[in-house]
């Protein structure tokens, strides 16, 4: 029985999508998606999802599981994950995992500590004291786990209070943790990364936000907002006074969502937006390159100049007949 699992990964818009849904054909199996907003329900053009008939010609697996003002992490993403490879490696298929999320591929394929769960409260507390004295908790945490210091820029405020929290609420520091408890999936994963030359790759962007802003994507972001604000008034809170833009929901620190709240408040142009987007988009390709060149054991694939997703899939299919 098979225990392999392939990875296809890459920046985003390299043209990871349309290529695996034909591998994905060709080989009789279904996507996993390892996309950490496309989780999301309702947020559908800024987070490029497969399309409906995308998703009817092969079945896609973590898409449109919780709703925008819920909660979720990378230890839920790994748990939900599991049965489902398990499923089809039962069934004699190979999983398809596509995605740019670095923390998810990087916790299938190097594991996952499961540490203590949020504590609001403790949460709100620390970042109350980091506002009164800038980056005062990244001095608290040097002292108590100055391994996890190495790792988080101090500005980071929102690793700094997470290293933070695990280590007043159990015995151990979370650099500690990392060590003695984390493990790794138990498969053998096939790691495929796409990569073009970086003009080509941002021009690509570019064009992808524009066409996002004819199909739609303030509507979408104005429909997210109002129906997260119902959620906060179902609970009984005053989302209403609530400026969504500073939201600390993950949802809401999507790329394009957030600028797009910041346009709905009044506080910058829709051609600010725009702008603010596409470098946004622009800089978080990099930063997914640069994340994955950490990853070890991936079989990059030039794809400059490549436009049809039958080229690429081609290219895909001849180094898997060679894995």
């Amino acid at each position: 029985m098979t225990n392999k699992v392939i990875i296809i990964l890459g920046p985003t818009g390299v043209g990871k999508s349309t290529a695996s849904i034909l591998l994905a054909k060709a080989l009789n199996t279904e996507i996993i998606s390892a996309d950490s907003m496309q989780i999301y329900r309702h947020m559908d053009i800024g987070t490029a999802k497969p399309t409906r008939e995308e998703r009817i010609r092969v079945k896609h697996h973590m898409i449109d599981i919780v709703d925008p003002w819920e909660v979720y992490n990378t230890g839920k993403y790994i748990e939900t994950v599991m049965p489902i490879i398990e499923e089809l490696h039962r069934k004699g298929r190979i999983p398809i995992v596509v995605g740019g999320t670095g923390l998810y591929i990087k916790a299938m394929t190097r594991g996952i500590f499961s540490g203590p769960s949020a504590d609001w409260s403790l949460r709100e507390n620390l970042s109350s004291t980091e506002k009164e004295e800038k980056e005062s908790l990244y001095s608290f945490l040097r002292d108590i786990d100055p391994e996890a210091a190495e790792r988080i820029t101090p500005t980071d405020t929102r690793r700094v209070i997470r290293a933070l929290e695990v280590c007043l609420k159990s015995d151990s520091s979370m650099t500690e943790m990392q060590k003695t408890m984390t493990r790794p999936l138990p498969y053998e994963f096939i790691k495929i990364g796409l990569y073009r030359d970086r003009k080509e790759l941002y021009r690509i962007i570019e064009t992808r936000v524009d066409k996002m802003f004819d199909e739609g994507l303030v509507n979408e972001v104005k429909t997210v907002i109002d129906l997260i604000k119902e959620a906060e008034r179902r609970r009984g809170g005053e989302a209403e006074k609530k400026q969504i833009a500073d939201s600390p929901l993950s949802s809401m620190q999507a790329i394009g969502y957030k600028e797009i709240a910041l346009y709905l408040e009044g506080k910058i142009t829709l051609e600010e937006t725009l702008r603010l987007i596409k470098k946004g988009s622009k800089r978080y390709a990099k930063r997914q390159l640069t994340w994955f060149k950490k990853e070890e054991g991936i079989q990059w694939v030039d794809i400059t100049g490549m436009h049809g997703s039958s080229m690429i899939f081609n290219l895909v299919s001849d180094v898997l007949s060679h894995a």
